[in-house]
């Protein structure tokens, strides 16, 4: 990254403009995850799980590494979304040492409501990381900036 005495009044507006942005965001996501029932951390929870690479679903570790919590933090959350009827918990076929976590129907059913519409505010975010991100490369190499 360059140096502070390298950057612009527009570097820092830029960078204001996408944090604004992301913050607007993640307020709107959780509205939203409101209207479905669902705190925001359960929502990131739901899409960790549904998201997650393997078919079988993530353990608790994997939950915890998405969602930056420590273990026992991931686990409370898990509980409370279990105990909600969100997410099931199930021991894996292959390796019986391991837990695996699944949505349940209604879980399926809350976050399909929820991602067409955040992936379609994500798109409105699309251009304003774009510049930033593009900014910020011509500060660090100019050979790469547009002309």
């Amino acid at each position: 990254m360059s140096k502070p005495e390298q950057l612009s009044r527009a570097d820092y507006q830029n960078l204001l403009a996408f944090r604004s942005a992301l913050r607007r965001f993640l307020q709107w996501s959780q509205a939203k995850a409101a209207e479905v029932g669902l705190s925001r951390s359960q929502y990131q929870l739901l899409l960790a799980v549904k998201g997650h690479y393997r078919q079988d679903g993530p353990t608790v570790g994997d939950v915890a590494g998405y969602l930056l919590l420590r273990p026992q933090s991931a686990v409370e959350l898990i509980d409370r979304a279990e105990a909600a009827g969100l997410l099931e918990r199930w021991q894996d076929d292959d390796d019986r040492r391991l837990i695996r976590i699944r949505l349940t129907p209604d879980g399926e059913r809350r976050l399909d409501r929820l991602v067409p519409a955040h992936i379609d505010e994500l798109q409105q975010l699309a251009p304003i990381l774009d510049h930033v991100v593009e900014h910020a490369a011509s500060l660090a190499d100019p050979s790469s900036a547009k002309t």
